[in-house]
């Protein structure tokens, strides 16, 4: 396996890493603190941090201030949004739940969306790869 990396730009001067490895360890509360430092926090309603990139999984970590909102979208596969601090609304056509530290909810491919944050928030996106049937 190749290992995959990001490289530090001039808006995250500190972004060089891996993204991808055979073996990955990830520091969630050290990536939200940088999260929270750098100047897309404080000029935007949110700031977003992919930690880990391969064919099949990306793992984003996602800092929304209160209020901000993620208007409805879809994503291509499964995903799951694990809220580390705060709390936000999730809604789909058919229900909208509140989550807090602690939990956690998972979303079927293809299923519209939205996210509120209630107050400031970060929560871990997990996306996996949409599956494709052979015919």
């Amino acid at each position: 396996m190749e290992n995959k990396a990001n490289t530090a730009t001039p808006q995250r001067p500190l972004g060089s890493r891996v993204l991808n490895a055979e073996l990955l360890l990830l520091d969630l509360p050290a990536a939200a603190g940088q999260l929270h430092q750098e100047p897309a926090w404080a000029s935007s309603d949110r700031n977003a941090l992919t930690l880990f990139k391969s064919d099949t999984l990306r793992l984003v970590l996602t800092a929304l201030h209160a209020g901000a909102t993620m208007k409805t979208h879809t994503a291509k596969g499964i995903i799951s949004v694990q809220v580390l601090a705060g709390r936000l609304t999730f809604g789909t056509a058919a229900q909208t739940v509140e989550l807090s530290i602690g939990q956690l909810l998972t979303l079927q491919a293809g299923v519209p969306h939205s996210v509120t944050a209630l107050e400031d928030t970060t929560f871990l996106l997990t996306l996996a790869a949409s599956q494709t049937t052979e015919a």
